[in-house]
């Protein structure tokens, strides 16, 4: 092993318009702005990929999801979460809203009080993703070593195939993204960026 992520081939003939959805993670006020109780490094800088991945994905009738963290003001829910994050995304508050420089449209499935980190668990995105025959997942948002991570190991363990672009990931430290990147690209995910994945269809 050298400790440098792998790198395979995207299966092109696999991942279709009609199969595959833009999955945007947790792009949240209190992830992404300026100042925020969990401000992500890098979170506002990779909006305009985020935002390009939702131009491609609608140009191609491709469903665009995007899922929101919540928890209950009684903080009920958190379980030992509170052990490791500070208090946030507050249901009733901007906190959990989608970061509004985000091109986001009323018609969008959302999947909201998302209580854990992974955005299958308690939701209802795998039966989301089934009804409209989805094999392919392209996974973006924060944080690229625990949200995002969480949900793409779930993904894969679900026969999903996800196509991870890296420039439209960001984690609280270099070292987190270097490492979740390096464990997703084993058998988790396949590496790839806006630019490789807009040219897909041409």
């Amino acid at each position: 092993m050298t400790g440098q992520p792998v790198q395979r081939e995207l299966p092109c003939s696999k991942v279709t318009p009609s199969n595959t959805a833009l999955l945007v993670i947790d792009m949240e006020n209190d992830f992404v702005a300026a100042g925020a109780v969990q401000e992500t490094p890098g979170g506002r800088e990779i909006v305009p990929a985020i935002n390009r991945l939702i131009a491609w994905s609608r140009a191609n009738g491709m469903p665009v999801i995007f899922t929101q963290e919540m928890h209950r003001p009684d903080h009920s829910d958190y379980g030992i979460e509170l052990e490791f994050d500070p208090v946030h995304c507050l249901e009733g508050t901007q906190g959990c809203e989608v970061f509004g420089e985000l091109d986001v449209r009323p018609e969008d499935p959302r999947i909201v009080a998302k209580r854990r980190y992974d955005c299958f668990l308690g939701t209802d995105l795998d039966l989301l993703l089934r009804g409209r025959k989805i094999e392919n997942l392209v996974c973006c948002g924060v944080s690229t070593s625990v949200c995002v991570m969480s949900t793409v190991y779930t993904a894969r363990n679900l026969d999903y195939r996800v196509l991870l672009p890296t420039d439209a990931t960001a984690a609280i430290s270099q070292a987190h993204y270097d490492a979740a990147i390096l464990c997703m690209s084993d058998v988790f995910a396949y590496l790839t960026n806006t630019k490789e994945l807009e040219k897909l269809w041409k």
